[in-house]
């Protein structure tokens, strides 16, 4: 796999976030890349849309989404920080929003309601779920070069890891909000820089000799993989979603523990190191604990404050683990046909 670097490169520093413009995928991506080239205020114009299921994994689609979300996180190399707000190509990603829910709603039907008191209750029982096998995978038989490949695929989000959570804060208050700060204090680092979440990846990246620069895979990593994360940017942008940006928050955490233990002993069964098994050993135990209070005092405490978001919050979850299952079942059918699961290199 030509993915990096073969020996280990020095972590970034942890606030530099600036991403070079990728190939386009299609014609989506193309107009949109042209037109981020230019002034601010140059009109763009969107070709008609599919809203099936097929979207949820459309390279060309959920690049143009990604970029357009990666507007709200970093600067996009070349690209006048002006777009991010520009009405223009905010209708632009509007259409692809649409289009992106309709696609979601065909797969992710809305879940049967719960009375308030009950979310946590069904949270648990979503979470219960047996999803595709990828951490077992990793922690028995993944190559070296295979677990390079898991790292680039989520290194999509983990390198700016809580900040889609974080747009929630100002939309809740109460015991809500109070639990959302407690869990996100934590991903960054409990107030020392060198603990955040993100910098733990980057350093687990350059240990596996990676480039941990802040979007240096984003042509090599899928739009299966990209929808992931849109997921997340679409919860966290949009007030009227704050029930499934707190729903997904919850499975997140209700389903991180025993997978990062599984990563890091797959790490270490291939001979990896502390730098290597950080950010992963870090998640077994701080998810152990985020996970009760996502469940109970965030998703719990929403539904109490707003029983009408109750449903939304079951949804949120459910949309995160359909995603990822996705993207985990493409992956691992990747390996075990003996192929990579990244795209190729541009050019």
């Amino acid at each position: 796999m030509n993915s990096g670097p073969v020996s280990s490169v020095a972590a970034p520093a942890p606030h530099v976030r600036r991403t070079a413009l990728p190939a386009a995928r299609g014609p989506v991506s193309r107009i949109l890349l042209g037109v981020l080239r230019q002034e601010p205020g140059t009109p763009l114009e969107l070709p008609l849309l599919d809203a099936s299921g097929a979207l949820l994994d459309d390279d060309d689609v959920q690049l143009a989404l990604y970029l357009c979300y990666e507007l709200h996180y970093g600067a996009l190399e070349g690209v006048d920080d002006r777009w991010e707000w520009d009405p223009g190509l905010l209708a632009f990603r509007a259409v692809l929003e649409r289009a992106f829910e309709a696609s979601l709603a065909r797969v992710v039907p809305a879940p049967a309601a719960v009375a308030p008191a009950q979310v946590a209750a069904a949270l648990r029982a979503l979470a219960a779920r047996e999803g595709p096998p990828l951490a077992r995978y990793v922690e028995a038989r993944a190559s070296r070069e295979q677990v390079r490949e898991l790292l680039i695929h989520r290194s999509a989000y983990q390198l700016k890891e809580a900040d889609p959570h974080s747009w929630a804060i100002a939309r809740l208050s109460g015991p809500a909000k109070a639990a959302l700060v407690e869990v996100q204090a934590d991903e960054y680092g409990g107030g020392r820089a060198e603990r955040v979440h993100a910098t733990l990846f980057a350093q687990a990246m350059a240990a596996l000799g990676l480039d941990p620069a802040y979007g240096a895979y984003l042509d090599r990593i899928p739009g299966v993989t990209l929808a992931t994360v849109n997921l997340m940017s679409l919860c966290g942008l949009h007030r009227r979603l704050r029930g499934a940006i707190v729903g997904h928050l919850a499975a997140f955490e209700m389903t991180s523990s025993l997978p990062n233990r599984r990563y890091a002993n797959g790490l270490r069964r291939l001979g990896c190191g502390a730098e290597a098994t950080d950010f992963f050993d870090e998640h077994v135990e701080a998810d152990a604990v985020h996970e009760q209070i996502a469940a109970h005092d965030l998703a719990g405490g929403l539904a109490a404050a707003e029983p009408q978001l109750a449903d939304d919050v079951l949804w949120g979850a459910a949309a995160l683990l359909e995603l990822d299952a996705r993207a985990a079942r493409r992956l691992l059918a990747a390996w075990e046909r003996g192929e990579e699961s990244l795209l190729p290199a541009p050019g």
